[in-house]
């Protein structure tokens, strides 16, 4: 999913402004401020939850609606729309839930089992343009409609009744649980998307509803600022202690900064020269994320970087401490994996995931240099490689894609590296288009399980836009996902990050950790280490 914060390079001259800011004095007492102010690090697109997954979208959606089950303080799942967490039957391949009554959507409308069916079957109809049908997998059909076998008609959910939801399985899944709470699971008000058409619905304020705490207003679809007012028609009133919560698209870390230091923000995410001069402020929250920023290598057929000892060199000659101690310089970690730190812990070996299965990424340019000679070889060719990195239009990923720029055409000879930003949309037409050698990406988990990061990397995944192809990988993963075993299991993913680590299938570049300045009043927000902050449950005190 979706994006981040903003690097600012800020003049020295400022810096003393910056650190002498401080924390926010807050002019509203704990009983009258009633509004949240947030940012965004990019706009708002859409709020369909079935054919985009992007960071705005889900963290408005988090805020906005909820799904069968939503996760607690603690990052475990609990009971949203339906009644219970229900235990599985039919040797854990089905789970029959019953939706609470009081659940309504924020028009009136009750929220029914079959806003569920409806939802997941359009997040896997072809004719919606869904991009994040992977994550279905291990649901009854799922990897058969989308290998293009069956009808999205046939996944393995039904509405057995107005209120009774069946749900079943391929095979057991450890992770269903925590699954079911990412956002596109949620359910969608079958009769309010076909009274707006399903082209129209989650492109504008007025055509959107919600069943959460909140409801998305001043929003047309193009605009920057956005407020989410409470939902009268919330079962759980008595939980919600804010009236109201506004957005506004911040894109660097000065900016945000400054609206923090103004009281104009909240909670505000800052990197770069920006964070590192604050590190010591009072307000600032370090916010520890399952996320991973790498690089996307295209390996379409034609493409340079197919060849792999090609990659690899990329790779060897990047400097990720100097990356993430003098451009990012926000607490982030050099990545060394796919999968980030504190994920998820190897219960048959105690070990972090990601740790046990880490890889060196210390610099060596000498190897790089013979590796890009001998790929040049293998790939016969001759002259100068054109390499183009693509990037959205944020000052971190600028600010990112330089210095691997330089680092790429200071340590290889023959080979010119040009960069492109552009806005989000336009990225993903070029990412779907080819049009790329190294594509700026991320992966922030949507559940603690290593499985959801490296399910994406399996052929054909409409999030694997490098087109990374490995039968022995893929087989792997698969694998994983069928087993009952729990040995078995651990041990499918740890050799699955080894294979993709030894093709050089992406380039890690680093482990995301957030730095926020947070208004000291405020309480309540969970900060899921997987997932979305949910701000729903938040106050002042």
């Amino acid at each position: 999913m979706k994006k981040r914060w903003q690097l600012s390079l800020v003049l020295a001259v400022t810096l003393p402004l910056l650190a002498s800011c401080g924390a926010q004095s807050q002019s509203k007492s704990s009983s009258t401020k009633k509004t949240l102010n947030l940012m965004q690090t990019s706009d708002l697109t859409t709020l369909d939850s079935t054919n985009q997954a992007t960071l705005p979208e889900f963290s408005t959606l988090v805020n906005t609606t909820e799904g069968l089950y939503r996760l607690n303080h603690k990052d475990q799942p609990v009971a949203a729309m339906a009644t219970k967490v229900v235990k599985p039957t039919k040797n854990g391949t089905q789970y029959v839930f019953h939706i609470r009554k009081q659940a309504k959507w924020s028009n009136g409308d009750p929220v029914l089992a079959s806003d569920f069916e409806y939802a997941w079957k359009r997040a896997m109809n072809p004719a919606n343009k869904p991009v994040y049908t992977y994550i279905f997998s291990g649901i009854k059909n799922a990897d058969k409609i989308n290998a293009g076998k069956l009808s999205y008609k046939t996944l393995g959910i039904k509405a057995t009744g107005k209120r009774t939801l069946k749900i079943t399985l391929d095979h057991p899944m450890k992770s269903f649980n925590k699954l079911v709470t990412v956002p596109v699971f949620m359910p969608q008000d079958q009769k309010f998307v076909q009274k707006v058409g399903t082209k129209a619905y989650g492109t504008t304020a007025a055509n959107t509803v919600s069943n959460g705490a909140f409801r998305i207003t001043g929003w047309t679809g193009t605009n920057d600022t956005y407020t989410l007012k409470r939902n009268k028609y919330y079962y759980d009133q008595k939980a919600i202690k804010l009236n109201q919560i506004k957005y506004t698209t911040v894109k660097d870390a000065n900016t945000a900064h400054n609206l923090f230091a103004d009281n104009k923000l909240d909670d505000a995410t800052i990197t770069g020269v920006t964070a590192k001069s604050l590190q010591n402020d009072k307000s600032v929250k370090h916010v520890s994320k399952a996320w991973t920023y790498y690089l996307q290598v295209n390996q379409r057929s034609g493409q340079p970087l197919k060849n792999r000892k090609l990659r690899e060199a990329l790779s060897l000659v990047i400097n990720r401490q100097q990356l993430t101690k003098n451009i990012l310089a926000d607490g982030s970690k050099p990545a060394s994996s796919f999968v980030s730190p504190g994920t998820a812990t190897d219960p048959t070996t105690g070990k972090d995931f990601s740790t046990e299965t880490s890889y060196s990424t210390k610099v060596n340019i000498a190897k790089a240099k013979k590796l890009w000679a001998a790929g040049l070889k293998e790939a016969k060719i001759k002259g100068t490689v054109n390499l183009k990195i693509v990037g959205d239009d944020q000052d971190v990923t600028k600010n990112v894609a330089q210095f691997v720029q330089k680092q790429i055409e200071q340590h290889l000879t023959h080979v010119n590296v040009a960069i492109k930003n552009v806005p989000d949309k336009g990225l993903q037409t070029l990412k779907s288009s080819g049009s790329f050698s190294l594509s700026q990406w991320y992966w922030l988990a949507d559940f603690a399980d290593p499985i959801n990061y490296l399910g994406v990397l399996q052929t054909g995944n409409t999030m694997n836009s490098g087109h990374f192809s490995d039968r022995q990988y893929d087989k792997l993963v698969n694998a994983a996902k069928k087993t009952n075993n729990t040995k078995q299991y651990w041990r499918y993913l740890r050799q699955a990050e080894r294979r993709l680590q030894s093709q050089a299938g992406i380039i890690p570049l680093y482990y995301v950790n957030e730095t926020h300045l947070v208004n000291q009043k405020l309480a309540g927000v969970d900060y899921h280490s997987g997932g979305q902050a949910d701000y729903t449950r938040a106050y002042f005190n």
